[in-house]
């Protein structure tokens, strides 16, 4: 039997007097990923900053582990309005040993030598290593991504999801994604849950996921394309 992690039922959260998410109830295993799919606007960072208790709702959130980890959306990646850290320095945020950082950096692709370096003085690829292995070194059970590609460029987006990928079949992470990159559905989702400020689907993306489905999620003007694999997509930019 697959062993529940998060349980989330009749989600309700407001803003001033709007109504940004209503009656979201969902669950997610261990292991899982789970993609969060919408447009803009849909409720899609609300709902995860409600799940770790950042927002206040409505409704029952009950977590069945307590190690996890959030990353924001993609202005971390801009580095935007960040305090003038050094790599070492913003490790030592945590409670971990300097042998644990210097592992998890080697584990990413980056040598020890960057810990000396500040936030501006890395480039895009090293930034983008270096806060997933900052979300890892604690060794969660579980990460909340929110757009971590947004903005960035095609080989960035696979350096990201390749090492998540390898992280998650390492350790058996849980993760739940907000994402509207298909590909990235298709190739890693274990299920999706589709939100536009009420839940529109859930399941496992090759049932939930049809083009009337998406056009529903998304709104008319959607291009409709065939996967690799045979299963339907689209291109929602």
């Amino acid at each position: 039997m697959p062993e529940k992690i998060l349980e989330v039922k009749n989600l309700n959260i407001e803003y001033d007097g709007r109504k940004i998410v209503k009656d979201v109830s969902f669950e997610v295993n261990r292991g899982e990923v789970l993609v969060i799919l919408g447009p803009n606007g849909a409720g899609k960072t609300t709902l995860l900053k409600s799940l770790i208790g950042r927002l206040p709702y409505q409704g029952e959130v009950k977590w069945y582990v307590d190690d996890i980890n959030y990353l924001p959306p993609q202005e971390l990646f801009e580095r935007k309005n960040l305090p003038p850290l050094s790599v070492e320095e913003f490790f030592n945020l945590k409670d971990v040993s300097g042998t644990d950082i210097i592992n998890i950096l080697e584990d990413v692709g980056l040598e020890s030598s960057i810990l000396d370096q500040g936030f501006g003085n890395l480039s895009t690829g090293q930034f983008q290593r270096m806060v997933i292995s900052w979300a890892l070194v604690d060794e969660p059970s579980v990460l909340l991504f929110d757009e971590p590609t947004a903005g960035i460029d095609l080989g960035g987006q696979e350096t990201i999801y390749s090492l998540l990928h390898k992280f998650w079949k390492e350790r058996t992470l849980t993760i739940l994604l907000v994402t509207h990159d298909m590909s990235i559905v298709w190739e890693h989702a274990n299920d999706v849950l589709c939100l536009n400020r009420k839940k529109l689907c859930s399941g496992k993306p090759e049932k939930v996921l049809t083009p009337e489905k998406l056009e529903e999620l998304y709104g008319a003007g959607i291009e409709f394309y065939r996967h690799d694999h045979g299963r339907s997509a689209c291109n929602t930019s």
